[in-house]
């Protein structure tokens, strides 16, 4: 067993949530794995920064995991199918998996975001894309790969 941790210790990573052409419209994102760290296998738990003018993913939807987020701290628009509302710190949002509601995160402030994201990990997980020609899929080992709507390998 790992020790506790101070979350800001553990490294950070910079990967895109998509690739490219999409990778560039997200803009500026750190995560740090904590899940990861602790060698955690059935959820999540990311601590993620979301600079000014830049977003969390792009809008998306889970068919069968769970999504959590909490705001630490700054401020966020939720931008779902339903509109947008601002998140401050404190409050919290979860997408139930199945509902094709598409979500995402934007920091329109001049300041940065953070937010904790937990989520189920399912090996046969799709995320959907609805405003782009963009979805992840995982492949009979569990490994996720890049694809266009209809299936096409990116």
């Amino acid at each position: 067993m790992k020790p506790a941790i101070d979350a800001t210790k553990i490294p950070p990573e910079s990967r895109p949530s998509a690739p490219e052409p999409y990778a560039s419209r997200l803009g500026a994102w750190e995560g740090r794995s904590l899940g990861n760290h602790f060698g955690i296998t059935q959820f999540g738990a990311n601590l993620e920064t979301v600079q000014p003018g830049c977003q969390s993913a792009l809008r998306h939807w889970h068919t069968k995991s769970d999504e959590f987020a909490y705001v630490l701290d700054g401020e966020l628009t939720l931008v779902t199918d339903d509109g947008e509302s601002i998140l401050k710190p404190g409050m919290c949002v979860g997408f139930k998996a199945g509902v094709e509601n598409a979500h995402h995160l934007v920091n329109h402030t001049q300041h940065h975001s953070t937010f904790l994201v937990i989520g189920t990990r399912v090996d046969d997980d799709e995320v959907n894309y609805p405003d782009d020609d963009f979805q992840w899929l995982a492949d009979g080992d569990g490994n996720w790969y890049a694809a266009k709507r209809d299936g096409t390998r990116l």
